[in-house]
């Protein structure tokens, strides 16, 4: 367990949020997680949608797939939690496989052990012909593997595997035969582990869920719904925590960065360009956010950036805004009200000439002021490229530019004779051609117009 380091104690409680295990629960099962065990034979994507139909939620997300004939941990997201479905997809999995082999080994189960050794580290793979992927060789990583039970006579082995994500076990199994020499394929396979979810930590099956939902509807009991759903923060125990201010909450929601007034309590082993998640003093979670700040700078700085949001989790205005109650906020917006300020909070000729000294506006391009000044106090005059106006020169009138002569293009050889002039495509009709032509475009037109309502109608009548 990781030390959690205070910042400050001194922060105004806001009555807004909850822990997450006490949510309403709607909240809870729209903001919740299943740790599923999977059925052999129908496919991850036909599992999820029941989950859905039964659940009679929006959406539904999960984890990674899983083939048909495998069964074992599928972590489901429920409507907000699908946000977290990428990181966990991308997390590390487990398994344990039997691997039929096509012949005895003359080595036994040392031999076996010693290839299950070898095949460790970056592999090369190619995903297998059943796949949903493209056929490409691409590098996986296997990070340890044991062998579990091993019967020469039947051809039998049971071995658990910890590898990266999207590793392909059947491949690895007949990489496995090619090495002993003999052969082998993949006879059955389970996922044990996904991501922060295992199979010995509130695994569910389809038939606990379709159960849970029947005892909420015809009994109004919620302990089994929230026996077999777990809060999204339960996928996030990985992460390093960032605990911010309750007024600081909805700023990041809307996608602020993390300032290091807004910090609270800090874990400690914080490196910069880490991924940590931001929670709230009741224990939500409101992102994933990347370190912008180590821990040592979280203790010593007095100001900075401390995170920049990757994904935002929590729902906006959850809690209340607590950005613009300042002095200077509240004073421009009181002028804006009475019109001292047009509505974007900009000067007009109503405003005071104090406010236009003293008030800095950030957001505006940098003024005529900026432009560097030599020593005697003249403004160097930057170069102007031609056919554009030098800055701070005025714009010439209309009948100036009316009386100027027109001045030729560079690139093109103009001469007396009208040879050189571009041709209009309908130059030289006369009015009646012109007409002739209207009329034409106009009956084109009317003709389009009907064939399109024509066919409206037939898709109407079938």
């Amino acid at each position: 367990m990781r030390a959690v380091l205070v910042r400050t104690g001194h922060f105004t409680p806001i009555p807004a949020g909850c822990n997450p295990l006490r949510r309403d629960l709607a909240s809870y099962v729209s903001s919740g997680v299943i740790n599923l065990d999977k059925p052999s034979n129908p496919s991850s994507h036909e599992v999820v949608a029941w989950l859905k139909r039964m659940l009679r939620v929006e959406r539904t997300g999960h984890s990674g797939t899983l083939d048909p004939k495998v069964t074992g941990c599928l972590i489901v997201c429920i409507d907000r939690a699908t946000r977290l479905v990428k990181s966990q997809q991308g997390a590390g999995k487990e398994y344990v496989a039997v691997l039929r082999l096509h012949g005895k080994l003359p080595g036994g189960e040392a031999q076996l052990a010693r290839a299950l050794e070898t095949l460790t580290g970056a592999l090369f793979q190619r995903p297998p012909l059943i796949s949903a992927v493209k056929r490409q060789l691409r590098i996986r990583s296997i990070y340890s593997s044991k062998l579990l039970e091993f019967d020469n006579e039947r051809q039998l082995a049971v071995f658990h595997v910890s590898c990266e994500a999207g590793t392909y076990i059947r491949t690895l199994c007949v990489h496995l035969g090619l090495l002993l020499g003999v052969g082998g394929h993949m006879q059955e396979l389970r996922r044990v582990r996904s991501g922060a979810m295992d199979e010995k930590n509130g695994m569910a099956t389809l038939h606990d869920v379709l159960d849970a939902q029947w005892i909420y509807d015809n009994q109004r009991d919620e302990s089994a719904l929230r026996t077999v759903i777990s809060p999204l923060e339960s996928l996030l125990t990985g992460y390093k925590r960032v605990v911010v201010k309750d007024s600081a909450v909805n700023a990041v929601c809307y996608g602020a960065k993390l300032m290091l007034p807004g910090l609270l309590r800090y874990e400690s082993g914080i490196d910069v360009y880490e991924e940590i998640v931001l929670i709230t003093t009741k224990g939500e979670a409101i992102a994933i956010g990347i370190a912008q700040m180590s821990t040592v700078e979280m203790s010593s700085c007095d100001h900075g950036v401390v995170a920049k949001v990757k994904r935002c989790i929590m729902e906006r205005d959850l809690y209340p805004r607590r950005w613009g109650l300042g002095p200077t906020a509240t004073t421009k917006k009181q002028m804006k009200e009475s019109g001292k300020l047009d509505k974007y909070g900009r000067t007009n000729e109503a405003t005071p000439a104090a406010w236009k000294k003293e008030y800095k506006d950030f957001n505006e391009p940098l003024a005529a002021t900026s432009n560097a000044q030599t020593e005697g106090g003249a403004i160097e005059a930057a170069p102007v490229k031609e056919g554009h106006l030098a800055k701070g020169s005025e714009l010439p009138s209309k009948a100036e530019m009316a009386d100027a002569p027109a001045v030729p293009p560079t690139n093109v050889d103009v001469s007396d004779d009208g040879d050189k002039k571009k041709k209009r495509k309908h130059d030289g009709e006369t009015a009646e051609e012109k007409a002739e032509r209207k009329k034409a475009k106009k009956e084109k037109k009317e003709k389009k117009e009907k064939r399109k309502s024509a066919a409206k109608e037939d898709s109407d009548s079938d």
